[in-house]
Parts: C-alpha cells; structure tokens; sequence
C-alpha cells in the first residue's frame, strides 16, 4: 500500500481498509512476535493522520514506537513488514534511515514532544509557517519527566506543533499516577472545563474517538489550518479489533507466538525452564516473606520484571511508578536512607535515563539500593533501542557501587538474597531476557561472597574469562575446539571488586588469558587490561566483546554469531 492509494480511498471505504491492515499485523506478528497490542489501537487514527495530513513534508512522529505498524504498512512497507524484526528485516520501530515517512528515530519513551518542537521550531526559522508537525504520545509516555519539560518550554513558544494524545488507559500494565485521574475525569467530562494543558499555554482538544474513522478526519481536518501549540485528546482502545489481545491488554502487549484466528498463545513445551525474570519475581516475593525491610520499586515494567507474584503477596511493599526512571532511582534512594532495602528492577536500556541519578543520589552517599537490572545483554529482535549491551561500560566507573552478573539462575537467585544481608554499598546485579538453562534454581539461600570468581573448567594454557551467561556458550566453544584441555574457564561473577587473587593467579599460570563478555567496550576486558598494566604482567590478552557499533534487531543466536564473540 501506498500514501496515496490511501488518500484516493473514499471515505465510506475507510473502515474497510482498516480492517485489511488490522488483519495484516494480525498475521504476521502471530509468527514473528512484536508489540501487537498497541498497535491495532491505532490502526484509525494512523489512517487518518495520513490521510489528511501531507507527510513526510508534514512531520508525524511515533513516541516509543510501539504502535507504528500500521503506520508502516500505509508508507509503502507492507511487503516487508512480513520480516518485521529479523536479522535484515525492517525494525520494530520508526528508523530513519528506513523510510522518509519515520522523522525520527523512536524506540524508548517520551522523546516525540521535545523532537517535534524542535523541529517546528526549526521550520519556523527556515520561514515555513504551514508545515505541520505532529507527535502522537500516550496516556502513560506523557507523564515521563522529559515530556513534561518538553510541555512546560512548548507552551512559551508559538510553535506549529500539534500533540496527539493516544489515550488508552495503558503501558505495558495499566497506567498510575494522578495524571492517569485527570485523564480518566476527562474522559468521563468528554473534555469539557480542561485546565492543566490550557494553563500551560497549549490549546486543548478533546475528547475524539480514535476508531471513528469519519470523525478523526473532520477533527484533523480542522486542525490542518490551526497554528500553535495544541493538544488533541483521542480515546482508543489497545488491541482493539482482536478479541483476545483486548480482553488481556497486558499478555497481548508484545505476546509470545499465537494463533492468528483465536488468539490463543501456541503451546509451549512444559517442560521449559523458567524466565530469569520468574526467577527475580518468585525469589523477591520468597525474600520479601522473610525480610519486611524489602520493597520493590519499577518503573512501568512490573509485569515484564516479574513482579506480579510479589504485588499480589505484599501490594503496599511494590511500586509501579509509571514511565519515571529517574524519579524509580532516586525514590529507592530515599528509602534506603531509611533503613529500608528497595529493589529497583529496570531494564538496563532504560536505566541509561537514570545514571545521574545513580551515581548523585545513589552511590555518592552510599545508599544500598539493590538495582535488578533486566534485558542486560542482547535482547534480540527489538533491536539497537533495547540492547542493554552498555551497562557494564557505564556502571564500573561508578565509585561504591558492586556490579554483579550471574552466570546462571541459581547465582542470580543466590545474589539476590546476599544483597539484602546489609550490604554496606548499592549493588547492582544484571541478567537476561529470556529463560534460564536450569530447572532446579530454586535452590536453598546461600550467601556469596562479594567480589569473588570460580573456576569452572581446569586448563593447561589458555585461561578464558567469562561474566554473565554467555558462560554457557564459552564452554560449548571449549568443548567443541580441537584441544579442550588447554582451555580454563573462569566465571568472574563481578565486574566490581574484581577478583584480583584470580587474576594475579591466571596472569601467572598461563601462557593467554581471554576475556569474553556479552557488552560493550569498557566492561571486563577494559578492568582485566587495566589490571594486567597496573601490575606489570606481561601475558598477552585477547579482550573479546561486542563490536564498537550500534547492534541491530534479530535473534540473539544471529546477533551473537554477527558479534564474532568466538575464543579461538
């Protein structure tokens, strides 16, 4: 499909259309996985933004991304949209250097308000006054920090910016906060006596129905030849026009594989292990019955952490603080200053948005905030947006913090207890997406000692440094090379304090050492290097880590063979 077999399409024919493109990412996101829920809610009001609006002149940008799809299907990416995020394939999200029609690179939240006044901005100063320049931004990326500075500087300006407020009562899980009140009084007032946006300067619109197809056209139509700063209110529905994906809005979100006429999830062998995730949300909820000092803290990813089983056990001791990283950290500073040990889970991608925070308010005074850091690691098909493949770089600089990295569930569940056994540092411990290797994790709790490694394998020549669960794969490597036994393997388990006795031990025993780890520069190669000069050693080194480029979207499997992370 193309933009302006679109715009030749009647009207009446519309909601028609509608439902071929509906039935489109139906079909495919069954077979590939990917954020179904968000985008069949917007399925109109993509149409009808297109329709009215002359884009790409006119600027249309997605904030986060999840609910582009259809807008990729409409701007000429219907045949590729089949590969949608594998290796080679179109991304998840808006990419600028995939379509003219995607004005700017989205994938993390929030960010659509500040780029599109800065775009309108910058027309006006070019002296194009009629170019229109639109964010749609959701009920939940809204209330983010970085919108609202971007909403408190909009409104001094008379920029020719129109917000769309994609409003679904959702995030991942359903929204919170008083903002999320407001919404919900103006939803039921259908807009009327709106005071906050108009306060702030900005025109507000609302409210509009975002799969009446007839009316979306006429409000947009109107709002063609409106100038300034304005907010229009749209009420949709996530994982509207299918069945399953509306009655369960958090499972459908981004769901595993499914049938695409009932929608029922594709069944899974049961004897699969658990998600690291189920491990981190069964071993709190465990901890928190033994420990009442214990609180978690997320922001807008309880679900996706694991969180529910502890909500469910303890709902006044777990704090789903919506799209808020910074305010997440922070607030589990406070209350680690009051004796408390809170549990800040967060995806590592995603605590890039927190560092000042983390380091200012966290590690300067040495508050003991046990940051759980998800999705560390490759993640996969949603590609360079949520890697969480710099995490190590960033965080090891940071002075009084521990960093940790499990090598399997059972240390994941085991440095999970030991951080709450007064721990006089915050630590930080990091993990995948995706499930374990073990199916008997849950082991009894045992403590284990701060800043130690083990050997893992016995060697004659070539020690192999590994951090985290791509300890899995340096040992098939081992098995698989022509002379295994001249291969140790050692697990570091923490990137800070590094285990100095190991290293002194296998900078003195073997002829190489390797250092192999599933990030970025800066990480265990960089303090294994800077070890080996401090101290004089002389043993050549060989630092294996992720390429120095953005990694993009496909399985991990294929992301890591593209990596070249091989020992030999």
């Amino acid at each position: 499909m193309t933009i302006q077999q679109l715009r030749n399409t009647p009207i009446a024919a519309l909601p028609a259309l509608a439902q071929q493109i509906r039935e489109r990412i139906i079909e495919v996101i069954a077979t590939r996985g990917g954020h179904l829920g968000a985008s069949l809610g917007v399925v109109e009001l993509t149409m009808a933004l297109h329709y009215v609006f002359n884009t790409p002149d006119d600027v249309l940008v997605w904030d986060v991304g999840h609910q582009c799809y259809a807008h990729k299907i409409i701007t000429g990416r219907d045949e590729a949209f089949a590969h949608i995020r594998e290796k080679e394939g179109i991304s998840g999200f808006p990419k600028r250097s995939e379509s003219e029609y995607d004005a700017f690179g989205t994938g993390h939240s929030s960010t659509s308000l500040s780029a599109v006044l800065g775009m309108a901005m910058a027309s006006a100063l070019e002296g194009n006054t009629t170019r229109q320049h639109i964010a749609v931004i959701g009920d939940a990326s809204i209330v983010s920090g970085m919108a609202f500075e971007a909403l408190n500087y909009a409104g001094t300006t008379d920029a020719n910016m129109l917000i769309i407020l994609n409003d679904n009562a959702m995030a991942i899980d359903p929204t919170v906060g008083a903002l999320k009140n407001y919404f919900e009084q103006l939803r039921q007032r259908k807009g009327a006596d709106e005071t906050f946006f108009n306060d702030l300067n900005i025109t507000y619109k609302g409210t509009v129905d975002g799969h009446n197809l007839p009316e979306l056209i006429k409000t947009l139509e109107a709002e063609k030849n409106e100038r300034g700063v304005r907010l229009l209110h749209v009420l949709t529905t996530k994982g509207k026009g299918f069945a399953k994906a509306e009655a369960q809005q958090v499972s459908y979100h981004s769901p595993a594989l499914f049938d695409k006429i009932t929608g029922e999830p594709l069944p899974e062998k049961p004897s699969l292990p658990a998600k690291y995730q189920e491990v981190v949300g069964q071993t709190l909820a465990q901890l928190a019955t033994l420990n009442p000092k214990i609180v978690a803290i997320t922001p807008a990813m309880s679900s996706g952490s694991g969180l529910t089983t502890m909500h469910q056990s303890f709902p006044h001791r777990v704090f789903d603080v919506g799209i808020a990283e910074q305010h997440a950290v922070t607030f589990a500073a406070g209350w680690a200053a009051r004796g408390f040990i809170p549990y800040c889970i967060v995806y590592s991608t995603f605590l890039q948005r927190a560092y000042d925070q983390l380091i200012h308010d966290v590690a300067l005074q040495n508050l003991p905030v046990v940051f759980c850091i998800d999705r560390a690691g490759l993640v996969g098909e949603d590609g360079a947006t949520h890697h969480g493949v710099f995490d190590m770089a960033f965080l090891r600089p940071i002075p009084n913090l521990i960093i940790a990295s499990p090598r399997n569930a059972t240390e994941l569940r085991q440095l999970l207890y030991t951080a709450q056994l007064s721990l006089p540092h915050p630590i930080a411990i990091r993990y995948p997406r995706g499930r374990c290797s073990q199916t008997d994790w849950a082991q009894p709790f045992e403590a284990l000692p701060i800043g130690k490694g083990c050997q893992l394998k016995k060697g004659t020549e070539v020690a192999v440094l590994s951090i985290g669960t791509i300890a899995d794969l340096v040992a098939e490597q081992i098995r698989q090379s022509e002379a295994p036994e001249q291969y140790a393997h050692y697990d570091m388990r923490f990137l800070k304090p590094i285990d100095e006795a190991l290293l002194h031990h296998v900078f003195t025993h073997y002829q190489k050492v390797v250092t192999i780890e599933e990030g970025s520069i800066g990480g265990l190669g960089s303090a294994v290097s800077e070890f080996a000069v401090a101290n004089n050693y002389t043993t050549p080194l060989k630092i294996i880590t992720l390429p120095d480029v953005f990694m993009p979207h496909g399985s991990v499997a294929a992301l890591r063979k593209l990596a070249h992370l091989l020992i030999d």
